[in-house]
């Protein structure tokens, strides 16, 4: 499978260029410039299929031309030791869970993906990679499990002060492990830009192999890709009918992986979010990105500490709003819609939302009038475990579900106790002590 960016469509690279690379020179992002009809792949898909093994199928047939399949099937095994769980609420609908991996957090699936791809690429290649993100503690503590053991991938997670959570004294670098926490003073705003100001310099980010594991990584996109076709093959013989996706907009990296899941073939029907002021829907409802006011060339370069999965979502439809108009369906969501979500789902499933997940099922109820005399399906994507948002449920439920102790480990304060970064500069200094 080849890619491109969306700044320049004469670039043609490998995966495993657009992974390490990262970010074009041209300063858009890697989307891929081809992709592959697995239409007769589906068809032997089920229920009893294993996520890891859909992943290894899908990255064999993806990346070929690159790995053997018992490398494709070695990544996605070491990637996905856990895997969704897909529920049937009521009849057409269904609720897809993306909390049961390490942390409780929908980015396991990308992100544990991408640890895995990088880690056994690299041994084959020899060489080595360090992540850099700014983190708001949720991603530090991940990427601490993930690359426990790993001998090719380190990597720097910045913190705003205070924020540092879930870490294990063994993962730390100064203790043998992988993974460099390092505090920063100021507003997130400000902590960003110095981690952003670091990759400016193209040729240290090369020196260094520098990268990141927010979803501007191609390859963090692709582990959540392979989400739709699970889901697919859990209710591929329990509905005849349409299948449409509901999902709250996040960074909307959930949305375009499910997008290029179609472009792949795979049977859906469309994708239900809330508006956002990027994403949102005219007098007639059809849905409008904003950005597109302002041409590609006008703007500044992407900021790969801020994924640019709008401009994803510009370049997959280009100039054919007919093809965007069928299959995304934004809609406003009040706070009033979203309590009433959130109380259905708990009085008639029991289930607990959070208030993405709210808004997601409220984009049904919104939707539905709309879709139902084509007696449609509808997955519920829920992203997070909703014991982390545990206020919101006592709030609007009067309850809140049990956290499990997994969960409870990662959100647990963590004292630093070491001094604090002021600049990119002292960033850079660090990257370099890992060589």
């Amino acid at each position: 499978m080849l890619f491109t960016s969306t700044r320049n469509k004469d670039l043609s690279v490998k995966f495993s260029q657009a992974v390490r690379d990262c970010i074009p020179d041209e300063g858009g992002v890697f989307v891929p410039s081809a992709i592959e009809d697995l239409r007769r792949w589906t068809y032997y898909i089920n229920e009893k299929t294993s996520f890891s093994s859909i992943a290894g199928s899908l990255t064999s047939a993806l990346i070929k031309d690159e790995y053997s399949p018992i490398i494709c099937e070695t990544i996605a095994t070491n990637a996905f030791p856990f895997e969704p769980k897909v529920r049937q609420l009521d009849t057409g609908l269904f609720v897809m869970e993306l909390y049961h991996g390490y942390t409780g957090y929908h980015k396991d699936f990308g992100v544990s993906y991408l640890c895995s791809y990088l880690e056994y690429t690299l041994q084959l290649s020899g060489g080595k990679a360090i992540f850099l993100d700014y983190t708001d503690g949720g991603l530090g503590v991940l990427l601490a499990k993930v690359l426990r053991g790993k001998k090719n991938l380190k990597a720097v997670a910045v913190y705003k002060k205070g924020s540092v959570r879930g870490l294990e004294e063994q993962d730390l670098v100064w203790n043998g492990g992988n993974l460099y926490p390092i505090e920063m003073e100021g507003t997130e705003e400000e902590i960003k830009a110095a981690v952003a100001k670091v990759f400016e310099d193209r040729a240290f980010v090369s020196q260094h192999n520098l990268t990141v594991a927010n979803t501007t990584n191609v390859c963090r996109l692709l582990g959540q890709i392979f989400l739709f076709p699970y889901a697919f093959a859990q209710i591929k013989n329990k509905t005849d009918s349409g299948i449409y996706y509901a999902l709250d907009a996040g960074n909307y990296g959930t949305l375009i992986a499910g997008l290029y899941s179609w472009k792949f073939a795979l049977p859906l029907n469309g994708f239900l979010v809330p508006s956002t002021p990027a994403l949102t829907a005219d007098g007639a409802g059809n849905p409008v990105v904003l950005d597109s006011i302002v041409g590609l060339d006008e703007r500044g370069k992407a900021n790969p500490v801020i994924p640019a999965n709008i401009e994803r979502l510009e370049s997959f439809f280009g100039k054919n709003a007919l093809m965007m108009r069928n299959f995304v369906y934004p809609s406003e969501i009040s706070e009033k819609m979203r309590e009433k979500a959130a109380k259905e789902l708990f009085m008639k499933y029991g289930f607990f939302a959070d208030e993405a997940t709210a808004r997601a099922y409220a984009c049904i109820k919104e939707q539905d009038s709309d879709l139902a005399d084509e007696d449609n399906a509808f997955v519920l994507m829920a992203y997070n475990h909703p014991s982390l948002s545990a206020d919101y449920c006592r709030h609007v439920l009067g309850e809140a579900p049990e956290m499990p102790e997994n969960i409870k480990d990662a959100t647990r304060i963590f004292e630093l106790n070491r001094p604090v970064a002021k600049d990119s500069d002292q960033l850079k200094k660090i990257i370099e002590s890992l060589e």
